[in-house]
């Protein structure tokens, strides 16, 4: 069965964030097109993401010094525990919807938590005496990324580090396809803002036949 993790990093639901309303309408019509494909949504203001933190550095240096998970302080444990469990649970994924908006030229601070427990080396990545190679290759990912101006191309577009990072990311992990849905330009002309919501909507809908 293909495991799908519907990753969302948004404090509104699809009833008030563009990007929310096009993750929403990817993911349903993706359920009607692939039935039997397990969907998880984790969604990051929910989810408890520990970031790495003196207590992660600590708990790992002692179980790299042959100490064992027992002999954690209470703090350690939680953390590093649970970073591992976001871990696993990345790996054993075949595919990712990451779903965001673009906040200060990037995306809410809660994905690159996340992102950061999941890029863990000998799981997502390995080092060789090439340089770091990336270890999902099997996987396919995609991003709905909503805009209030226009980043796809033009002056701006060099200023937009949202989708470039998790591109860079993807490519880290080796994962060989990475696609962007992007609902942009609805603050710059709000006339138009359900035309490009809309619009933005369709091609979810028909990217969620072939993804």
């Amino acid at each position: 069965m293909t495991k799908v993790l519907y990753i969302t990093a948004h404090p509104h639901d699809h009833a008030q964030s563009y990007s929310m309303a096009v993750g929403n309408s990817f993911i349903e019509t993706y359920k009607e097109v692939n039935p039997t494909d397990e969907i998880v949504h984790i969604d990051l203001f929910k989810e408890n993401i520990p970031h790495i933190d003196a207590d992660v550095f600590s708990g790992w240096g002692k179980l790299r010094s042959g100490q064992g998970f027992e002999e954690l302080s209470s703090e350690e444990k939680a953390k590093v525990g649970r970073l591992s469990e976001l871990s696993e649970q990345f790996i054993a994924a075949d595919k990712y919807v990451f779903v965001t908006p673009l906040w200060n030229f990037s995306f809410p601070p809660v994905m690159k938590a996340y992102l950061d427990a999941v890029a863990v080396a000998g799981k997502t990545f390995k080092y060789t005496e090439q340089g770091p190679v990336g270890l999902l290759t099997d996987k396919k990912a995609l991003h709905i990324q909503a805009r209030g101006g226009f980043y796809s191309e033009g002056p701006a577009a060099e200023l937009e580090m949202g989708h470039r990072y998790l591109n860079v990311i993807m490519q880290f992990f080796g994962v060989p396809s990475f696609e962007g849905i992007f609902v942009e330009g609805q603050n710059a002309m709000p006339d138009k803002a359900q035309e490009i919501k809309a619009n933005a909507i369709a091609r979810a809908k028909d990217l969620a036949h072939t993804f």
